[in-house]
């Protein structure tokens, strides 16, 4: 894979519609499942190895990275392509497991502990693409989307619930216009996949699956808190979510966090649209309203014409914010200005303490241009659920179980980090007679990354002549 040197570093409009066998080959070599493998293999025992564990790893694997509709239509590309085969293991074309095999796999790596190791993998992907790029979750965003799925009717899914894994439920999502009426309405059974993302580089940075009642707010803090441990220490800066997260203890979550939110707010005061500021009285003209915008009053003219104050900046000593007056630091004249500014060369200042209320007063007010352009970012986790969810087909609705559907997109994630490392990697060419080269976040990846030995093909014994004889004679 060699992309463009003026392509982004995450290039995912550079992915190959049909990846090579170097390309298949290397993605197997970055993906870091060594732990989950041996575990698989020492649950297995000395029970029937007929297909090996990394076999059954591989075929899941291709079956997600070769884009196929199910894994049906990988089996059956596996027994044509004998190189295909070789990368994971298989010898020949009767070796080749059938679909049955694939399907008890996929529910024995959803139980514990091999669900875990498998959630480790993407986590150990990250970490690795957080140490080697500087500004990977600088700036976030977040999101849940639908998934569909089927629920078993029998006594294995009491046994997955006392695993802990939630069931296929239904699922409701109502949006509104601006005046709250419901002009749209999504309905699904299955689940929900909360995203945090990259808002730069589109890369999903933590992920955790729920029932379809479990609220973007309430999940928040366990998805940020996995986020946070893949990425070095402080690294995220700042965090965009819709108003499915605007509550207090997710303000007060990012505000302990030193993390800004660029979170949309909800319309809640149905009849007073505006407050006074806390130590002001009946004779100021300083107001704020839901949003935490502050405005000023110009009294003096007819009619009354109301301000938006100029913010000046954040202030994280005092945990203020600070404004002064719109006229004098925009220039227009205000007949106010002379009862407001009290002579003052740069005009009335305010003050406004966080702690008045942390989810009307974020540390990046709403009101501002660079509130807008972080929020536009919010896009990003779209796009995302988009390669996942029809790219590498996390929607397939198909798959019945919980054990089956969070083992399935584990492996889901676990290949899109994979692909964001082999993107980070690829060497760049300026034209198609540049010199090709190594960016010094692809050497740095390259040098964490050893490839790994290929698996081992099981050869037939040889047939004694005698033997071809008989064979010969009883047919």
């Amino acid at each position: 894979m060699r992309i463009q040197i003026n392509k982004q570093l995450f290039a995912w409009d550079s992915l190959e519609d049909s990846p090579t066998l170097k390309t298949i080959q290397q993605l197997l070599d970055v993906i870091p499942d060594e732990a989950l493998l041996a575990q698989l293999e020492a649950s297995r025992g000395k029970g029937r190895n007929d297909y090996s564990v990394r076999t059954l790893w591989g075929v899941l694997v291709l079956s997600i990275a070769l884009r196929h509709q199910n894994i049906e239509a990988c089996l059956a590309e596996l027994r044509r392509n004998e190189s295909l085969r070789k990368l994971i293991g298989v010898e020949s074309e009767d070796r080749v497991p059938p679909k049955w095999v694939l399907s008890r796999f996929l529910e024995k790596l959803g139980t514990e502990p091999h669900l875990t190791l498998l959630h480790q993998v993407f986590d150990a992907l990250i970490q690795r693409l957080g140490e080697s790029v500087p500004d990977l979750g600088r700036n976030t965003a977040g999101d849940a989307t639908s998934l569909n799925a089927r629920r078993r009717k029998t006594a294995l899914a009491e046994e997955e619930q006392e695993q802990g894994l939630p069931q296929a439920s239904g699922g409701r999502k109502e949006y509104t216009d601006d005046d709250g009426k419901v002009n749209k309405v999504v309905e699904w059974f299955g689940f929900k996949l909360h995203l945090l993302v990259d808002v730069k580089h589109e890369v999903s940075l933590a992920y955790k699956i729920t029932d379809t009642k479990a609220g973007d707010g309430e999940t928040l803090p366990a998805v940020l808190a996995d986020a946070q441990r893949n990425l070095p220490d402080k690294r995220i800066e700042t965090l965009a979510y819709d108003k499915a997260a605007d509550t207090n203890a997710v303000h007060q979550l990012l505000s302990a966090a030193s993390i800004k939110p660029v979170i949309q707010n909800r319309s809640l005061w149905k009849e007073e649209h505006e407050k006074m500021l806390p130590g002001h009285d009946g004779n100021s003209n300083i107001v704020y309203d839901e949003a935490g915008t502050v405005h000023c009053y110009d009294r003096v003219s007819e009619p009354i014409v109301r301000h938006k104050m100029s913010y000046i900046g954040y202030e994280p000593q005092r945990e203020t914010l600070k404004y002064r007056c719109p006229a004098m630091h925009e220039g227009f004249e205000c007949p106010m200005a002379k009862f407001c500014n009290a002579n003052k060369s740069y005009g009335l200042t305010v003050r406004v303490p966080r702690d008045i209320d942390l989810r009307r007063f974020p540390s990046l007010p709403r009101a501002t241009m660079k509130f807008e352009r972080l929020y536009k970012g919010r896009t990003a986790v779209e796009r995302v659920n988009a390669r996942l969810k029809i790219f590498w087909g996390a929607d397939d609705g198909n798959v019945t179980g919980s054990r089956r559907f969070f083992a399935l997109l584990g492996v889901v994630l676990a290949v899109h980090g994979a692909f964001a490392t082999l993107l980070a990697m690829a060497p760049r060419y300026e034209g198609t007679l540049g010199q090709t080269r190594l960016s010094p976040i692809a050497k740095a990846l390259h040098g964490k990354i050893k490839p790994k030995q290929q698996p081992p093909v099981r050869r037939k014994k040889p047939v004694s002549r005698e033997r071809q004889e008989l064979l010969q004679f009883t047919a």
